[in-house]
């Protein structure tokens, strides 16, 4: 067996044992147990991949393997990776584990949540190792669709809306995904879905007008594209803690991951000429989603606009179409998915204690929960840039390289972009301030306690993998340019 369709065996098999276990103990034994080899598998590829690279092999894909599931239709079960499909697999399974604890005291109806919590992380594991555009979109679906039930049944707040809201728009962005992947097959005449070859079967320029926007918005949905990212704040707003993690933290990567890799990499043409018009919305979703997180009450609504113009910023590095500003679109994938999951689980762990999320109604949580309030610092000044935190890697990165051009459009909106930094700043500071500094607003606070081991060892698993990425960054950098020399023109 190949070790890739280990990362889809072993959620079926997770899936399998949850549904088999009689105790609450059994069902975190077998949740841990699964994300404990899914963390130890992601290492293991990764060493393995770069002992291959090192061994110099430069095949574009690695670990390739293909089964036929349906020959009349010419669909393959067809699986690889490379450098960037490592790291998301990698980034997916710190926040699997770290989710797993997080929900640790998980009800009601905990079996039937990790059930679809499980289910959610096999079709992200499934899409990110996935070469064949059929097998992909399945997994996507796969992904999307246990979203509906574990925000509508364990949600909070307006949690029917949120999730109705949220899967009508992802299946609308859905469906222009299907109309796109089937108008690439059948105008190409290729005899595969396997999407190495469809790179190579030269489209048409005429008919990559047609469909390279339609599947760059179809998951430009899901990437938060303005202005199709109003499911994004109310969707994460009242989503349980472990599932705004996730859904944050992975993802919403597949939007990013699908543009790149099937988008902009089998239609670069028409990818080039529309660019200026993504390009636009794209700059709007960076600076609209951290002013809208400016003024902001809730905690989480505040990450989850701050989420809209992160992922924003992937989109806007990913159509600069060079290397270093697509190199650092995935550091800011990779940044973006730990930080995010930080906050939403700090966040969880301070509204089960306080069972409020609105910053003027609480203060002074520093003196009553330092642990807590430190890690928060930490998150805050990873996602404002902070030097030697994964988010100043990300950005400069992705500022330096989309700077590159020399025309004054691209350059406009990368100094209109660059403000995002400073509003950044503002919000993170003023939540800061207020939430961990300010004096203590309820005196019922005072006999709150603080996080408890397993919160610990979640979040602090999360500060450890954004100190990497912020410290030691080359080698995920060199990773990331391999697997771009494909396609980057």
């Amino acid at each position: 067996m190949n070790i890739l369709s280990l990362f889809v065996l072993i959620p079926i098999l997770m899936i399998v044992g949850v549904f088999l276990s009689r105790s609450m103990q059994a069902i975190r034994g077998v949740m841990m147990s699964g994300a404990i080899l899914l963390l130890g598998l992601s290492g293991y590829l990764t060493a393995l991949y770069l002992n291959m690279r090192a061994a110099g092999d430069r095949s574009p894909m690695l670990l390739v393997s293909d089964m036929t599931w349906f020959e009349s239709l010419n669909i393959h079960y067809t699986i690889g990776v490379d450098g960037i499909s490592v790291l998301m697999l990698m980034l997916t399974s710190i926040i699997v584990i770290t989710g797993v604890l997080a929900s640790w005291k998980m009800n009601p109806l905990p079996k039937e949540y990790f059930l679809w919590f499980s289910l959610l992380s096999l079709g992200v594991y499934g899409f990110f190792i996935s070469l064949d555009l059929f097998t992909m979109f399945m997994f996507y679906e796969v992904a999307l669709i246990p979203m509906y039930l574990l925000i509508g049944v364990w949600g909070t707040g307006k949690k029917e809306y949120a999730a109705m809201k949220l899967t009508l728009m992802l299946m609308g962005g859905s469906a222009l995904l299907i109309l796109g992947i089937l108008g690439i097959y059948f105008t190409t005449g290729a005899t595969t879905m396997n999407i190495l070859e469809l790179a190579k079967a030269n489209m048409p320029i005429e008919m990559q007008r047609i469909f390279f926007p339609l599947t760059f918005l179809g998951f430009g949905v899901l990437g938060a594209l303005f202005p199709f990212h109003t499911w994004s704040p109310d969707g994460h707003a009242s989503a349980p803690t472990a599932v705004s993690m996730l859904h944050a933290g992975v993802l919403m990567k597949l939007g990013g991951y699908g543009c790149y890799r099937i988008a902009i990499s089998l239609m670069p043409e028409a990818a080039h000429e529309m660019a200026w018009i993504f390009l636009i919305l794209t700059g709007i979703s960076v600076v609209y989603g951290a002013y809208s997180a400016c003024v902001q009450t809730d905690l989480k609504y505040i990450n989850a606009y701050s989420s809209v113009s992160h992922c924003g910023m992937v989109l806007f590095a990913i159509l600069m179409f060079n290397t270093t500003a697509m190199t650092g679109a995935v550091l800011q994938m990779l940044s973006h998915g730990l930080m995010t999951a930080l906050f939403f689980a700090l966040i969880g762990m301070i509204y089960g204690r306080t069972h409020t999320r609105d910053i003027r109604l609480m203060g002074g949580l520093m003196k009553i929960m330092p642990f807590l309030g430190s890690c928060y610092v930490i998150a805050g000044l990873a996602s404002l840039g902070l030097p030697g935190l994964s988010g100043f890697v990300a950005e400069m990165t992705i500022f330096v390289g989309s700077f590159e051009h020399t025309d004054v459009f691209h350059r406009v909106l990368v100094i209109v972009g660059t403000s995002s930094i400073v509003i950044t700043a503002v919000y993170i500071l003023r939540v800061v301030g207020k939430l961990l500094y300010g004096g203590i607003v309820n005196e019922e606070h005072t006999k709150l306690t603080d996080a408890v081991w397993y919160e610990r060892l979640s979040v602090v698993t999360l500060i450890l993998a954004i100190v990497a990425i912020g410290v030691a960054p080359l080698w995920m950098s060199d990773m990331i340019r391999e697997s771009l020399e494909l396609f980057v023109i």
